[in-house]
């Protein structure tokens, strides 16, 4: 174009005036044609740039998982994404068609067709969104699918202005879906504990309103991973869904509900009973069908079930009454198998607040809160004082002293256990080099040592450059190991023993009598002493058979050329009566209570002086 010009240009000098005229006329026409094509250019260009939008949208929408639909004023589909097209199931070709049939729509009891419902509600949605929450959409005859549903006017100008209603709908079933599947247990479809949490404080506000007391029961399937280890996955799969079996079906029929609430454990909320004999009766029954649940190729496996029960108002509070029935099957498990407990609070007892003792350990141990008591261990002929047990005392600087019953099991289950058993060996050590410098009796002191420590790596190599550190004579040291400990360990205890006696050491079977071993586990016991547990010396005076079991155990440590000690002395018939069964060593409030390391000093001043 701009080459025809500049030729038209060069010819203009050579023409006449109506030659002039018309290649101006020319020019003119040139120069409209080009405006012209600029502007089908533009708009060409605004149009793609339109259309790119809208498909840009569309594509938007038809990607959205929420249905979206745009209806004309008379009902005609101007747009539908994929996932309306599937809830309506609208057929091909469906763009300009009218929707049919027409969708129901459920606000609070009565159903209305959709395009009524839009038409009645054209003035409130014409410039803000109508939503409507928690409603149901139906076709005929078919069942409602729960939804929101939002409205929207707007305008769409062409050859004259237009309105159309955008329609969007949330679509609910898969949010319900998944709402039941976190409620509901994958393997036994019973209620969670997340659905037991939601009805516990249903089940509180009716208390006040009966007469009756109310319990919460948490079973526990003993040994049913020690099976499944047995029979697979599948069958122990099997047997939870046959205990879920028995449970609904005395649901009913004992005004109970059972929820799965995890792994092997079961809850049970009984409302409306009057005793707790009679939630120990129930719970018995229920071990019994336990014991009873699974047969396989005609061999029944052994099953057994441990049981927690709160009862409110006997357990304490309802705020605390889940609480305190895992707390119940904590004890009942520390029982046994097959044990029943109720959480009975002990108003003797200081309620301690078991978080707020978890975040004060670490800072107690850097403040020197912990105390190492000591509890004399006499020989049984002469009386006179041969060792000494550490003891740990907390110094609280709010409660005062707290004992070890309080805390040692928080420590355990928090694993803070570890690092009170470095502070008890280190302080042991130190007081040992003391004793030595200052020329007191030189006796052995006995240590506890947790299940949890012996499973440590470093716990031999720490043993060991402690006592190189202090330089004490290890056989003035000796590790007191509970039977249970040995047992959970079985695996290696044997090792590490025998690393410790090696370093020099004693070792001493603790709270014996209490676990299971059987005679030839402790012909391989690397250790020179037992410790009979008191819980068999506390009746031993009454009880009959606890006295022929205390004398045969006395006379087993013998035989296995083991010295025994009894703990728990709390009299003078107690100790004549061990004494007679040929015990070696007597520890117990009777002779002495564990006491601070300067009165403990001064029993030992006191025995060599003669006073």
């Amino acid at each position: 174009m701009q080459n025809e010009l500049e030729t038209v240009t060069q010819l203009s000098g050579q023409l006449s005036q109506e030659e002039y005229l018309l290649l101006g006329m020319l020019i003119l026409s040139l120069l409209v044609s080009l405006y012209l094509y600029s502007l089908f250019r533009k708009q060409k260009k605004q149009q793609m740039i339109a259309e790119n939008k809208v498909e840009i949208f569309q594509k938007t929408f038809d990607v959205s998982q929420d249905p979206t639909l745009i209806l004309s004023d008379k009902n005609e589909i101007l747009y539908a994404n994929r996932t309306m097209v599937k809830l309506f199931k609208l057929k091909r070709n469906f763009l300009t068609q009218k929707l049919s049939p027409i969708p129901q729509i459920k606000i609070k009891e009565s159903w209305l067709p959709l395009d009524i419902m839009i038409e009645e509600n054209k003035g409130a949605f014409k410039e803000h969104t109508l939503s409507f929450q928690q409603v149901d959409l139906r076709f005929e005859y078919e069942e409602g699918i729960p939804i929101n549903l939002h409205l929207q006017r707007s305008e769409m100008k062409e050859k004259e202005t237009k309105f159309c209603t955008i329609i969007s709908i949330e679509d609910l079933r898969k949010e319900q879906e998944y709402v039941q599947g976190k409620h509901l247990h994958p393997v036994t479809k019973m209620p969670t504990e997340i659905q037991a949490l939601h009805d516990i404080p249903i089940l509180y506000s009716k208390i006040h309103l009966q007469n009756s007391k109310v319990a919460l029961v948490l079973l526990h399937l003993d040994n049913l991973n020690m099976v499944r280890a047995i029979v697979g996955y599948e069958q122990a799969n099997k047997i939870l869904i046959k205990f879920t079996d028995y449970l609904q079906n005395i649901e009913t029929e004992l005004n109970l509900s059972s929820y799965h609430t995890f792994g092997n454990n079961f809850l049970l909320t009984i409302s409306n009973i009057n005793s707790s004999l009679a939630v120990i009766s129930l719970v018995e029954e229920i071990q019994e069908q336990v014991a009873l649940l699974y047969k396989m190729n005609e061999v029944r496996l052994h099953l057994t079930m441990s049981v927690g029960i709160s009862i409110y108002p006997d357990s304490g509070t309802s705020r605390n009454l889940l609480d305190n029935t895992y707390k119940a099957l904590y004890e009942a498990q520390k029982s046994g198998e097959g044990r029943i407990h109720i959480y009975i609070p002990d108003e003797s007892k200081e309620d301690y607040d078991e978080f707020s003792l978890h975040n004060e350990m670490y800072s107690a141990l850097k403040n020197n809160e912990f105390e190492v008591y000591y509890q004399p261990v006499f020989d049984a002929k002469t009386q006179k004082i041969v060792s000494a047990e550490a003891l740990v005392r907390w110094v609280h600087p709010e409660h005062g002293i707290i004992t070890p019953d309080v805390f040692i099991t928080l420590m355990e289950k928090t694993g803070f256990i570890v690092e009170l058993g470095h502070f008890v060996l280190e302080e042991v050590l130190k007081q040992q080099k003391r004793w030595e410098l200052f020329q007191f009796k030189q006796i052995v002191i006995a240590i506890n040592v947790a299940s949890m420590e012996l499973k440590i790596e470093d716990f031999i190599e720490n043993v060991e450059q402690q006592l190189i550190h202090y330089k004490v004579n290890p056989e003035l040291i000796r590790f007191e190991i509970t039977e249970n400990s040995a047992l959970t360990n079985e695996g290696n205890i044997e090792k590490y023993l025998s690393k410790l006696q090696e370093l020099g050491v004693g070792i001493t079977l603790d709270d014996f009598g209490t676990g299971y071993n059987s005679f030839s586990y402790l012909q391989n016991f690397p250790g020179e002493l037992l410790k009979i547990d008191r819980k068999l010396v506390d009746s031993i005076v009454t009880n009959k058979e606890n006295q022929r079991i205390v004398k045969a155990m006395i006379e087993l440590g013998h035989t296995l050329e083991m010295k025994v000690v009894v703990e728990g002395i709390e009299n003078q018939r107690m100790s004549d009566l061990i004494v007679s069964y040929g015990c070696d060593y007597l520890q117990g409030y009777y002779f002495a209570k564990p006491v601070p390391v300067y009165e403990f000093q001064k029993l030992l001043y006191q025995e060599k002086e003669g006073v």
